[in-house]
């Protein structure tokens, strides 16, 4: 049997659709055999139940959990056990022993607090989300209640902005005015870059500003993680690929995700997986259009 607990720093993480880790628990007769950290590879709420089934998990332990988060689970065949506390070893101990209590859909939006870790950019203009696509964290799935990031008189409210991005030498690198149309958005709900989206949460109709945005306010720094280095027999398709090449590649759930080719020798290739804007400082000018 496999038991994953939603883990942060050796105490069980209280908030199942932003977990980024997982302990995964290997138990043989009802006794723990080995035990593993694995990243939750970005994906959050309902997706993670396809995440752990591919892993072949057999139980969850975690803290908080939305009903659809707790459907998608028990679609995917996995017992739940929500409402843990405290280390994460002892949880597991105390489901062994049949003394942990599953309390259900327990999901507190005033104790979770939503939000990305970054952004992408789509090739629509500067918005998108780029940990799945999904429409911003709207509040957990099922609990009826949205979460708002910070507080603003546009915060909740649909927004359309004009923009213009520019790098630091002055390169634009994208520009809804050439396009022809407003970016659309919620403000505060995690659909944009976080310094963007906090820009918008004051300004009136008709009104314009420039901010810069260092890269913790943007798309992150780049991380070393994020770099992988496979064998190329393992990967289709990468005999003709080169240095600086950009390619599209899935994750274990078959989402389609951009990454660059940084290194390639005669047995192995290496992509990096960063946003192409991470670590970059960014400047933007936006022009508030209407406000819903």
């Amino acid at each position: 049997m496999k038991i994953a607990v939603t883990y942060d720093n050796g105490n069980v993480f209280q908030h199942f659709g932003r977990t980024e880790n997982f302990k995964v628990y290997e138990v043989e007769d009802g006794k723990v055999v080995s035990a593993d950290v694995m990243g939750s590879n970005g994906v959050g709420h309902e997706a993670l139940a396809w995440l752990l089934k591919d892993c072949a998990i057999d139980v969850l332990i975690c803290g908080g959990m939305g009903q659809g988060a707790q459907d998608a689970l028990a679609e995917a065949g996995i017992e739940v056990c929500a409402g843990a506390e405290g280390n994460t070893d002892e949880a597991v101990e105390a489901y062994l022993r049949g003394e942990l209590v599953n309390t259900g859909v327990n999901c507190d939006h005033h104790d979770h607090e939503h939000g990305h870790d970054h952004h992408s950019h789509d090739e629509g203009g500067c918005g998108g989300c780029g940990d799945g696509g999904e429409a911003g964290c709207f509040g957990c799935p099922g609990c009826g209640e949205p979460q708002y990031l910070f507080e603003g008189k546009n915060v909740g409210k649909k927004v359309k902005v004009h923009y213009k991005g520019t790098f630091n030498d002055g390169e634009q690198f994208d520009a809804s005015y050439d396009r022809g149309e407003p970016l659309e958005f919620i403000c505060g709900i995690g659909q944009m870059i976080p310094g963007f989206d906090r820009a918008v949460a004051e300004l009136e109709v008709g009104e314009v500003i420039d901010v810069h945005l260092m890269p913790e306010e943007a798309y992150g720094m780049p991380d070393p993680k994020m770099i992988i280095t496979v064998k190329k027999a393992d990967v289709q398709g990468t005999e003709d690929l080169s240095a600086g090449d950009k390619v599209v590649l899935q994750d274990q759930l078959g989402r389609p995700f951009q990454c660059v080719v940084a290194e390639v020798d005669d047995e192995n290739i290496t992509f990096d997986c960063n946003h192409e804007m991470a670590g970059k400082e960014l400047n933007f000018r936006i022009e508030m259009i209407e406000i819903a």
